[in-house]
């Protein structure tokens, strides 16, 4: 049996026929930038992520970089940020002159571990930048309550968790400002490159609207040095069709994972993620650990299962980020998550035969072992 680690078949195969109609449609309009299909789609992820406004941009980095701008973030400002996220959230914060302050994730959750956050907090501190990583939210009324205490903002970057909640609030809804990436992989993903932003507060999301079209509201008439991040038009409309299936999917890899964790649970050597009190997971990514990973991915290989690391290098240990200082040992826990972690299929369409495959093949490693 071969498993991909990622197959789309389960979502693209039966949409084909109303995404290639939606893309139709974008061709025969003859508008293709700022048109009608972008307006819709805002409207659309803006209910359907119960926030009062969606705007629509090129990728999640830009998200997540436009988020940041519109709140003053510079030069000689500090943000904190998980010290285990992809590296796109820290470049947003650098891209801006800004300095990433890394906080340690909780070991269980993979996810920014509140309690580590209120220590890192000094004067030149602007905001807070969580990362619902893997697909389960954070904590977020703790850290909401923390940030509200000192006067900081909170940006939420979800671009792994479309449909996570903490206590029963959405992700994407508890930050100032949150950015989020439609990447093909993503649980909503689109055709190419696309993301979002989404905020309560009408002032942040006209600002970020000016930014990302050249500074400009009215056409040739520039208020500001802006960018070029805007979301197109045909894939506005290809995620304006996904968005319809997104709840089902959501269902479905919450039934792989449910699987997942009652078919390893107890295997020695293993440990498998947990959800902390409050929060739900839409599972992006089923991420286990070991320290016998790059045994187990062999041999996942070998028994036709596909799998990834996410991620393999800590942002503090990038070569990128080298003048920032940081050397190995000072963030262990992030560090140790690197080392260690390792992601297995779940995808929208996997059956319930090649998800016991899966689980059959990690009980055979263990067991051998």
């Amino acid at each position: 049996m071969k498993i991909p680690f990622l197959s789309f078949q389960g979502m693209h195969g039966a949409l084909k026929p109303a995404v290639m109609q939606a893309m139709e449609k974008v061709y025969d309009s003859y508008y293709y930038i700022n048109g009608p299909h972008v307006a819709a789609f805002e409207e659309e992820y803006a209910a359907w992520n119960q926030v009062k406004h969606c705007v629509g941009v090129s990728n999640g980095l830009d998200a997540l970089v436009l988020s940041l701008k519109a709140l003053g973030v510079g030069p000689g400002t500090e943000v904190i940020v998980p010290s285990n996220t992809y590296i796109a959230s820290v470049l947003a914060i650098t891209q801006l002159g800004g300095t990433p302050i890394f906080a340690e994730p909780r070991k269980a959750t993979y996810n920014i571990d509140p309690s580590a956050i209120e220590a890192l907090i000094t004067p030149k501190t602007k905001g807070i930048m969580v990362v619902h990583l893997y697909g389960q939210c954070c904590e977020m009324q703790e850290i909401t309550d923390l940030a509200a205490k000192n006067k900081l903002f909170v940006v939420e970057d979800n671009a792994q968790s479309h449909g996570a909640t903490y206590n029963d609030k959405l992700a994407g809804s508890w930050g100032d400002i949150n950015g989020t990436s439609f990447y093909p992989g993503k649980n909503l993903g689109a055709l190419g490159d696309a993301g979002a932003i989404t905020t309560n507060n009408v002032e942040l999301a006209n600002t970020v609207k000016t930014l990302k079209n050249y500074g400009s509201r009215v056409k040739y008439y520039n208020e500001v040095e802006g960018y070029n991040m805007r979301l197109d038009e045909l894939q506005a409309a290809v995620l304006s069709v996904k968005l319809k299936h997104i709840d089902e999917w959501s269902r479905q890899r919450k039934h792989i994972a449910a699987r997942y964790l009652d078919g390893m649970a107890g295997i020695e050597g293993l440990i498998l993620p947990e959800t902390a009190a409050g929060a739900t997971h839409v599972y992006h990514l089923f991420v286990v650990r070991t320290t016998q990973r790059a045994a187990l991915m062999e041999h996942l290989q070998q028994q036709g299962v596909g799998t990834m690391i996410h991620y393999p290098v800590p942002p503090h240990m990038q070569e990128a980020y080298q003048h920032l200082g940081y050397k190995k040992g000072d963030f262990p826990i992030a560090e140790e998550m690197a080392d260690t972690l390792l992601s297995l299929p779940v995808w929208p369409g996997m059956t319930d035969e090649e998800t016991d495959h899966v689980i059959t093949s990690v009980k055979s490693f263990f067991a051998g072992k």
